[in-house]
């Protein structure tokens, strides 16, 4: 069999993969990028020392112990706090300037994984004098994940790391400040955690439950082919007030492909973009 023969085999099998997920668990990764589903599928056939995709199906459909795996391969978790923190610099100097003209305020972090940068937007707020009349909704399309972020303990290994982010993101205060140890774990203040609702959302299959003054999904939609990114971006537009802000992260394209949106840009580097009133 030719590679090119081999190819288009492995890939009508991903396909039938997909579709038999979507059609039997109701869970919908059809329209994720192929070679980011090609990556995982492979990985979970190594490590369950399974020859061909047919049979990752027929062990998917016929064993839930092995979906959950698949499903723990396909959700994104590459987090940790004030990633990228020039990011973050970005929303102290620029963005939260905006936001304090506001009674309250309303921001979306949408694929939010364990977290980590959810309780990152919600130091920055506090820092800046905001967090006491802003709501974070924090969501992801994996529970389990969602457990552990609601959770707000991070391993304590970590927190040198997180430490020299938040410095570089402009942070001036004690980063120890913000949460106390326990059994080798940093546990997150409560003052922070009340003001985050963490809860499920698949960008995939839901739709919009608020307006926004701002939305952030960074390094997320790089994981989507292009029919799915322009309904999340549809999505996301729909969701934001007049003149909120949508934070895309460094990686992602501009928006290139959406029709009908007026955004103006706020910062290229970091894919900021703000709603222009009227724009409906």
């Amino acid at each position: 069999m030719s590679v090119k023969h081999y190819n288009d085999l492995e890939k009508i099998e991903i396909n039938l993969l997909l579709e038999g997920i979507f059609q039997y668990y109701g869970v919908d990764f059809r329209n994720y990028a192929y070679t980011s589903i090609r990556r995982r599928v492979l990985y979970r056939m190594k490590a369950e020392q399974i020859e061909s995709v047919t049979q990752l199906l027929d062990r998917v459909l016929h064993d839930p112990k092995m979906m959950d795996k698949l499903y723990h391969d396909f959700s994104i978790n590459v987090t940790e706090m004030f990633r990228d923190p020039s990011f973050f610099q970005v929303l102290r100097e620029t963005i939260l300037p905006h936001l304090k003209r506001l009674p309250s305020i309303r921001i979306w972090h949408a694929g939010c994984s364990t977290g980590e940068e959810a309780y990152s937007m919600a130091i920055l707020l506090k820092e800046e004098g905001l967090l006491h009349k802003t709501r974070i909704y924090a969501t992801d399309f994996n529970e389990k994940v969602l457990d552990k972020a609601r959770a707000g303990e991070f391993m304590l290994e970590k927190m040198q790391c997180y430490t020299n982010n938040y410095i570089r993101s402009g942070g001036t205060h004690d980063f120890s400040e913000y949460y106390c140890v326990r059994n080798n774990m940093a546990i997150f203040h409560e003052e922070l955690s009340q003001k985050i609702i963490f809860a499920q959302h698949n960008l995939v299959t839901d739709g919009s439950f608020n307006e926004f003054h701002m939305i952030i999904c960074r390094n997320v939609l790089i994981y989507f082919n292009h029919t799915l990114q322009e309904r999340v971006h549809m999505l996301f537009y729909q969701s934001l007030s007049p003149n909120g802000f949508l934070a895309l992260g460094n990686r992602e394209g501009l928006l290139t492909r959406m029709k009908n949106v007026n955004y103006k840009v706020i910062d290229q580097k970091e894919k900021i973009f703000q709603k222009e009133r009227g724009s409906e």
